[in-house]
């Protein structure tokens, strides 16, 4: 029996991956026929209250008057919604854990986190409990649960895709994205938010290799990535090079991944404390001991430095738009390393961590930042495994060529 016709009650209930099970019917009838989709608990559907991931924020906040617009497209499209996902708290996080609703299931690595913030959106198409689900992605959190789950995962371009109906994280970063199990399920799903007509598929014209982004990665990821890699050689030929980071950028932009890092952090600290802030201020919530420190960090942001960051940012970004033609790619692992166990993966030193160091945190934060500053789609494709555990490979597009990566990862997959 396929997602689209049950839930099992058990399969939910082992899975931890849903905050609410229910059924809200399709409004129209498309390419998403007979689908069925979950909702990250960040993303509003009509008639349930949006709770991110904290029981204050459920509680002085009302019901939903209308569906996301991303909700309302999915619907549209024929496919049915089967219920609200378990978000990271206030989607501040890349585990996967929620100190009040727990941490979904890891299926493919139960003894693991399954990564955040759309841990629970994962979860859920991993487990095999819906087709599709929707989550949100600022600095990685939807790549970075697929990564860790063994699924595709979608960020769009920046502005491409409605966050209206979406609880903001930090605005400049925040997008709507998906989980999938197939390449075929993320395109068909994408499609419809992308709301573009379909264009013919067209070959690669360079696909650039990040050396940097290899050397950043732990020695068991590279080895999991040796035969992906070696498959896209022999799939482009010489289209396929090793780049640096300084060719792709310039010279003038910084030294590599740690800075890139630190003007993504700069910025998405100060958007947190602007969206998010005043409420901490005023309603005093209850929050879990990792989002009490990461919200820490951007109480004591110096927001002199925003200025620069945001000067930075866009020479990044310009920089991008030059580099990459509307057919070349850029090629990275989706994480530098496993994902945490659960054992080990403690979040509030995470959350105090900061800057280049060794841990987890700040290295994936170091490679998903790059679409975050680009405002470029990526995909993680789930193409390696080491001793089993889910290695996730990235492909990312010029701004605004989101059909033309899908179409690429659909032809590899």
């Amino acid at each position: 029996m396929t997602p689209s016709n049950r839930l099992a009650s058990r399969a939910v209930s082992d899975s931890h991956a849903f905050v609410a099970t229910f059924s809200v019917p399709t409004t129209g009838s498309g390419a998403l026929d007979g689908l069925c989709f979950a909702v990250k608990d960040l993303i509003d559907v009509a008639g349930w209250t949006t709770g991110c991931g904290n029981p204050t924020w459920r509680a002085t906040h009302p019901v939903a008057p209308v569906h996301a617009v991303c909700v309302e497209q999915l619907l549209a499209a024929g496919a049915r919604c089967a219920g609200k996902t378990v978000t990271d708290e206030l989607a501040f996080s890349l585990l996967g854990r929620n100190h009040f609703e727990g941490t979904p299931l890891n299926p493919r690595a139960p003894d693991r986190v399954p990564g955040g913030s759309s841990s629970g959106s994962a979860s859920a198409v991993a487990c095999g409990l819906v087709d599709v689900a929707l989550g949100t992605d600022t600095g990685g959190s939807v790549r970075v649960p697929a990564s860790n789950c063994g699924l595709f995962g979608f960020r769009p371009s920046h502005d491409v895709v409605s966050v209206a109906g979406v609880n903001p994280l930090a605005p400049s970063f925040d997008t709507v994205g998906l989980l999938a199990p197939t390449a075929d399920l993320l395109a068909l799903a994408a499609q419809v938010l992308l709301a573009g007509e379909p264009e013919p598929p067209r070959e690669p014209t360079a696909v650039h290799v990040i050396t940097e982004a290899f050397a950043l990665a732990d020695p068991e990821v590279r080895q999991a990535l040796r035969k992906p890699l070696q498959g896209l050689r022999e799939r482009f030929g010489d289209r396929l090079r090793e780049t640096s980071l300084a060719e792709v950028a310039g010279d003038g932009i910084g030294a590599g991944f740690p800075a890139w890092c630190d003007t993504y952090c700069v910025l998405q600290w100060a958007e947190i404390r602007s969206c998010l802030g005043g409420w901490i201020d005023d309603a005093r919530p209850v929050l879990g001991p990792a989002t009490a420190a990461s919200f820490a960090l951007t109480s004591q942001l110096d927001r002199r430095r925003i200025a620069e960051a945001v000067e930075r940012r866009e020479r990044i970004h310009r920089r991008l738009r030059r580099f990459l033609g509307p057919h070349d790619l850029l090629c990275l692992p989706t994480t530098p390393a496993l994902a945490p166990r659960l054992a080990e993966a403690d979040p509030v030193r995470s959350a105090l961590t900061s800057g280049s160091g060794s841990t987890y945190y700040p290295r994936t934060l170091a490679l998903t930042c790059l679409a975050g500053l680009g405002r470029l789609p990526q995909v993680s494709l789930p193409l390696a495994d080491a001793g089993g555990v889910p290695v996730g490979l990235s492909l990312l597009a010029a701004h605004g060529q989101d059909g033309f990566l899908l179409d690429v990862v659909r032809a590899l997959a």
